[in-house]
């Protein structure tokens, strides 16, 4: 019963939060930085503790498909709140509280085959700790750049009145999203290399797409690294080659958590 009280509040403040938000961004008026803050730390607080009860199961720790899209967005959503007191980036809420809604309420009704684990060695929940916070950061990346593309087409349209004035210039914004990227590419190559230290086998039947396409995924955030600081790689190329590798990384985790789980019934984590 508790479950359903803490995931419908946090339900309900999203949606609050969204109105808000958007109401403010249709009037071209910046939202109130103290209540945009109070409506994300509340809801978030319900989302943590609904998610917590979802988790922690009598059978053992549930981290079915919906439940770990849950966790993940919970996590970006402190990572944003938490960023947004030193820096412009609460714009992301946008896109997060209304996704967030629907990830929790996917996570309280909808249904997983997978077995709740009984036991998580401390290895195994160290990888998923930091891959967890790499999809975070780099998903922070990607919804940075898709409002990167957009202010940058407004801007080369000569549309520099109305909501676009409600965004951080161009340049800090380019900033931002490189600053995400670093610190998630760090991140998701700890990940990658605890993932080969403390599971058995990274190339097993039921990991090996994963495997596979992070690495794949990491390749590309390398090489837009790399092009940023040899060649000074900005605009469409940044963003591009962004949207790339967080395609390849959610392909790695959510796609083969999708068809393993939810279509062949399979064991996956």
């Amino acid at each position: 019963m508790l479950n359903y009280v803490c995931n419908i509040t946090a339900i309900v403040l999203y949606i609050v939060a969204s109105v808000y938000l958007y109401t403010n961004v249709a009037r071209l008026q910046q939202a109130n930085r103290n209540w945009l803050l109070s409506f994300a730390g509340l809801a978030i607080v319900a989302h943590f503790f609904g998610l917590v009860l979802l988790v922690f199961q009598p059978g053992g720790y549930q981290l079915g498909f919906f439940i770990a899209l849950s966790l993940i967005t919970c996590v970006i959503n402190i990572i944003v709140a938490l960023s947004g007191l030193r820096l412009p980036i609460l714009n992301l809420f946008l896109f997060l509280f209304p996704f967030s809604a629907l990830s929790v309420a996917a996570a309280l009704f909808g249904h997983s085959p997978l077995t709740p684990l009984h036991t998580i060695s401390a290895g195994l929940l160290c990888h998923i700790t930091l891959s967890v916070l790499a999809y975070a950061l780099l998903t922070i990346s990607a919804l940075q750049a898709l409002f990167l593309a957009w202010q940058d087409h407004q801007l080369r349209h000569k549309h520099t009145t109305g909501k676009v004035r409600l965004l951080p210039p161009l340049q800090t914004m380019e900033t931002l999203l490189f600053d995400v990227i670093w610190a998630g590419q760090i991140t998701l190559t700890v990940s990658i290399v605890s993932g080969f230290w403390f599971i058995q086998d990274m190339f097993a039947q039921s990991l090996v797409h994963k495997t596979v396409l992070s690495i794949v995924a990491w390749l590309l955030y390398s090489i837009l690294l790399f092009g940023r600081h040899r060649q000074g790689w900005r605009g469409s190329y940044a963003i591009r080659w962004t949207l790339a590798g967080f395609c390849t990384l959610m392909l790695a985790y959510f796609g083969s958590k999708l068809v393993i789980e939810l279509v062949l019934g399979g064991q996956t984590i």
